[in-house]
């Protein structure tokens, strides 16, 4: 039987602003999470999804151990979050960095090496092992002296994920890692993740919903509350009622029976 890697009972979260007004420190006190518990098993590739504003990077953020609850608890292998930092490997939704610093591919990657407790410049022949192990593993070890401003952005964001595997993460948490990719990079980087959950148990925040029933075995509906679906389950009414009018992308069910990609 799987272990729980990710379990949240009863957690309710509201952002607080103390200096604003009444009116605005009763919006600001309202839960933008409710009521949420949710397990996620080892080896799950579960998939974040909800309109604007459902909390699904907060969500995130408490997992990483960056937010409390106000209620409730959450625990990832079996700790707290902040206790369990040094194995979770975290994809923001819009890494910034700046073009026109020389860092090269590597140095990035190494980057993920200092969640193992060494300063930039102190790194050991088995931080560069598994540096360019991560850069093997993501098919760009032939990349590692070139300029990380220099890459395509599918090719950026292959490096900042082997930059979450150098650190030897057994849980990674991705935020919308697709966006501003083109079709093309957008299905080898979900290639590339069905690949690693292979080894690692991942959720990923999303709202292209085209390509992730070929990937993930869970949907986890985030508008406030939370609900958990098997791919399979999820319709189009399914995705209406959660997204109301916000465009999304409906998810392709390529596996089920019957049915071709």
């Amino acid at each position: 039987m799987n272990s729980p890697v990710i379990e949240i009972e009863n957690l309710s979260f509201s952002y607080e602003d103390s200096s604003a007004s009444a009116e605005k420190a009763d919006r600001a006190s309202r839960n933008v999470l409710e009521e949420v518990s949710l397990t996620i098993e080892s080896g799950d590739f579960a998939c974040l999804v909800g309109p604007n504003g459902g909390g699904k990077t907060t969500l995130l953020k408490l997992l990483l151990g960056l937010l409390e609850p106000r209620k409730g608890s959450i625990k990832v292998f079996g700790l707290s979050p902040a206790q369990a930092s040094h194995r979770i490997g975290y994809l923001s939704q819009n890494p910034q960095f700046d073009r026109s610093f020389p860092v090269t591919v590597l140095e990035v990657v190494l980057m993920g090496r200092l969640n193992q407790g060494r300063l930039p410049c102190s790194y050991s022949g088995k931080d560069r092992e598994a540096a360019e192990a991560a850069l093997e593993e993501v098919g760009l070890s032939g990349k590692r002296r070139a300029s990380f401003a220099s890459l395509s952005g599918g090719q950026r964001q292959r490096v900042l994920i082997a930059r979450m595997l150098a650190g030897e993460p057994e849980l990674l948490l991705l935020d919308e890692p697709t966006t501003y990719l083109d079709l093309q990079a957008e299905q080898d980087l979900y290639k590339l993740l069905n690949a690693l959950n292979t080894r690692l148990t991942m959720v990923m925040v999303s709202h292209d919903l085209f390509f992730v029933s070929s990937f993930v075995n869970k949907v986890v509906c985030v508008k406030s509350t939370v609900r958990v679906h098997p791919t399979a389950e999820v319709s189009e009414e399914l995705v209406g009622e959660l997204y109301g009018g916000e465009l999304v992308r409906m998810v392709k069910h390529a596996h089920e029976e019957g049915e071709e990609a």
